[in-house]
Formats: structure tokens, sequence, C-alpha cells
């Protein structure tokens, strides 16, 4: 019988990993199964684009996965039972349950409420593509003269209040944020950002905290009533609670606890990459829930997956994080660097050639997931007869 892994999730971090073990795996040893709820790759990055009216390249997943043996469910998560190693999911067909011997968790993360009051009901958010249609159809009947009001503070925030400024003119924005909008950013890029904003007629609201929202407007903790024919909630990540109910051990944010190969430290038959894990980062902090993550602990978590399958022995993967990249429009950008403590470094790259750097770095992400054959060796290792869970098999 084929040994069966399973991946959960087909973002960034799903994909990678995915493929990658599509393209070192003998297909006689392994059958590797994917589920996704959307039948295509979605660019998160993309979203607030989206949402302000553009369109995106159209990315099926079993294109993707053509010729590399990867079979793929088009089905919602909705339970794992990590004791008896299975996965439970839905699709318009009904509900089926999937057994694994290895899972890769990858189901990223969604907007982060922080118990406010009215934010599923009455909100709009960009962390998924339904959420991005559905604010678009919003912006659609507003027309002109509608006014957005944008929660947050933070990367999202930031990218979606420009890019529905930019691209809906006639529309009136307004963010309003519990801190100072930009405040990690070094001085210079701070003042692009603001300038940006003045340059859209973004009206910012700092140090305010919103306790409720409604239909027609968000309520600030001290009484402020912000009108809104939109309001979007951008103020930051919160992972699914599936992990956390699966029996696997969690982190109070819900992050999957894993040790330095990315194995759950409850359950070594189960990885987690992306969003989902809970990293301390090269520089002692917790790695970000950003794109960023997606990548090295992707590249880890699959190192340390085909480590102890076939009893080869890798790299260590470096957790280190440079800095944040933020559009503001399409013409526009930051790409600010940071310090070994995450502090802001004096310089950053601004204007139009942040945006274009940004705009490759995306193209290249959505290029590599597009053709994961391109390029890579395929070495086709083996399952070995005995496995151990050995802190002596180092992750890359």
């Amino acid at each position: 019988m084929k040994h069966r892994i399973v991946v959960l999730g087909a973002g960034y971090a799903g994909a990678f990993s995915a493929t990658f073990l599509a393209r070192q795996l003998h297909s006689d040893d392994f059958e590797i199964t994917v589920v996704n709820a959307e039948p295509d790759f979605v660019e998160r990055l993309r979203l607030h684009q989206l949402a302000a009216g553009q369109e995106l390249r159209h990315r099926p997943l079993a294109e993707v996965f053509a010729g590399t043996g990867i079979r793929l469910r088009v089905a919602r998560v909705t339970s794992i039972d990590a004791e008896h190693r299975t996965v439970t999911v839905g699709d318009g067909a009904g509900i089926d349950r999937l057994e694994y011997d290895t899972l890769l968790y990858a189901l990223g993360s969604t907007i982060a409420d922080h118990g406010v009051p009215g934010v599923d009901e009455h909100a709009f958010h960009v962390a998924a593509r339904p959420a991005a249609l559905r604010l678009r159809a919003r912006l659609d009947e507003l027309g002109e003269g509608g006014h957005v009001l944008v929660v947050g503070g933070n990367l999202t925030a930031i990218e979606a209040a420009t890019e529905l400024a930019e691209s809906r003119p006639g529309l009136r924005v307004s963010l309003v944020t519990r801190g100072e909008l930009g405040g990690w950013l070094g001085a210079k890029a701070r003042s692009h950002m603001l300038r940006a904003f003045d340059r859209f007629g973004i009206t910012v609201h700092e140090h305010t905290a919103i306790a409720r929202v409604e239909a027609a407007a968000a309520i600030a903790a001290d009484g402020t009533v912000f009108t809104a024919d939109a309001t979007v909630w951008a103020a930051g990540f919160a992972v699914h609670p599936i992990a956390a109910a699966s029996g696997l051990a969690v982190e109070p944010n819900g992050q999957i606890t894993v040790d330095q190969q990315l194995r759950s430290v409850s359950h070594p038959n189960v990885y987690a990459a992306g969003d989902s894990v809970f990293v301390i980062g090269d520089n002692g902090l917790p790695y970000p829930m950003s794109c960023a993550s997606a990548g090295p602990t992707s590249k880890a978590a699959t190192a340390a997956i085909i480590g102890d399958l076939t009893g080869r022995k890798v790299a260590p993967t470096t957790f280190s994080y440079i800095g944040n990249h933020i559009s503001l429009g399409r013409n526009d950008g930051l790409f600010q660097l940071v310090d070994g403590d995450a502090r802001a470094k004096p310089g950053a790259l601004r204007g139009r050639a942040a945006a274009r750097v940004k705009s490759a770095i995306i193209n290249t992400a959505a290029w590599a997931v597009s053709h994961p054959t391109f390029g890579k060796p395929n070495h086709k290792y083996r399952l070995a007869t005995t496995r151990e869970h050995s802190p002596d098999v180092v992750a890359a």
C-alpha cells in the first residue's frame, strides 16, 4: 500500500509544498492528495486588487497539478481527527473522510475579529477570494459618492485603502486604526506612505479602537460614530480553529506548535506550513503571519517530510525576515528593510521602483506555482523500510 500524504490547503505554502513533494518522492511508494476549498490557485496578495475591480489571472489547480501525479480534491476541510489520522471534508456531493499517513497542514489564516460584535455580520474583508468578490459587488452597487471605511493599520489595511482609492476615485475612503498608521516604518518610508494617503484623499483616524460594527457604521470605543456604506475589516489575521479542535497541540492563538522540523509536537506525523504554524525566527521573535512565511516554512516542512519518510538528512532552513513590501496602488509602493531585531532600517525603497519590485516578486511566485516542474530536480526518493522521527533529521 502506498504511503498517503494529504496536504490541506493550496495557497502559496500548500501548493509549493505539494508540487515539491511530488517531484521528490517516488510515485510507486507515495500518494499525494491536496484538499482545497477553491478550484483555483488564489493569489491572496492581490485580493485587494480583485476587490477594487481589477481582474486576476485564472489559475485552475487541475492545470497547475497536471502531470505531477497529485490528486486534487476540491472541498472544504471541516475537521481533523489527529488520533485516527482522518480528515473530514465537505463539498456539493456531501461529506467524506480521507485517511492519511502523513498530513501537511497549510490552511493559512483569515481575519481576526478580536471579538468585536458585528464584524461577521456587517463587515467586508479581502482575506479570501469569495470575500473580495463580495466587497467588489458592494462597491459596484455604491457607484460614485459611496463611503468606504477600512479598519486596521497593518499592511493589508494600507494596501486595501490605497488600492480602493486609486481604482475607484469616486469613492470616499477613510481608515481608522487603534495605533499609529505605519508606526513600525522608518521615518522616510512613513512620510512617503502618508503623502500617498494625502494624494488619494484618504482620511486617517489614528489611536481609535472600533468596538462595534453596524450595517452602516463602525462605532469606536469612545462612542465616535464612523458612518460607512461599506466597512472593510483589515485588523490582523487569525488561524482557523480546525487545528485546535483536532487534538493537535496549539499555541494560545491557535497556531500549531511544532519542533525545529515543523512537526507537530503532539502528533509527529503532522507537519505545518504557512500562517498555520508557530515558528520562532532567527531573530528570536515569532515569525509573522504574512506572505514571507510561506516560502521558508514550506521548504522546512517538505524537507522534514522527505527526511523522515526516506531516511535522508537535509540542511537546516533559515527563518530570516528582511522587511515589509507594501503596495500603494499600482504605481507606488514601499520596501522597508528591517534589522535583526525586526526594527526598521533608516532607508527604504520607495515609489515606482518599489511597486515594480513587488509586482515582479508576486508574478514570479505565481509563475512558479503554475509551473511546478520547471527547473526543479526530480529525485524520486523511495520510502524507507523503517521510519523514525529523530531530532537528527534536520529540516531544510
